[in-house]
């Protein structure tokens, strides 16, 4: 085993925290992309987070506990503008009765929009706070 469970790749989507049960699940995307998770220092993360058209830098730390906790920002330049987000996780415990074909690594946690930058015609604001999660990727 590892020493860090977050190194890897992994599917990433975060929701808009809209309590609407009505709106249509679609609706709810604010991103997707790969998280990729590198070997670094004790408790440190570094890594990278993007998609089509877009890479953001990830610095920041991880913490052992009940469960483990990572904490990161994302930064880049994404046509011609600075994009930062700030990151906050946890590694979704293994279930008991679960096993690991039908238990995938997971974090969940938090994101928000750290500094406001143009996107769709308008402006993206800071302080958007989505929820979000990865999945482990295959290795």
């Amino acid at each position: 085993m590892r020493d860090n469970p977050f190194v890897g790749k992994w599917t990433y989507r975060s929701l808009l925290n809209d309590p609407d049960i009505d709106k249509d699940f679609d609706k709810l995307e604010f991103g997707r992309g790969t998280i990729v998770i590198e070997e670094a220092e004790s408790q440190l993360l570094k890594g990278t987070i993007g998609g089509p058209g877009w890479s953001l830098t990830l610095n920041g730390s991880r913490a052992y506990g009940s469960p483990m906790q990572v904490r990161f920002q994302g930064k880049g330049i994404v046509s011609g503008e600075e994009w930062v987000y700030d990151y906050i996780g946890w590694l979704v415990p293994v279930w008991p009765n679960s096993t690991a074909s039908l238990q995938r690594p997971a974090i969940v946690g938090s994101v928000v929009r750290t500094v406001p930058h143009s996107s769709n015609g308008g402006i993206a604001p800071a302080g958007v706070v989505a929820s979000f999660y990865a999945v482990r990727q295959d290795e």
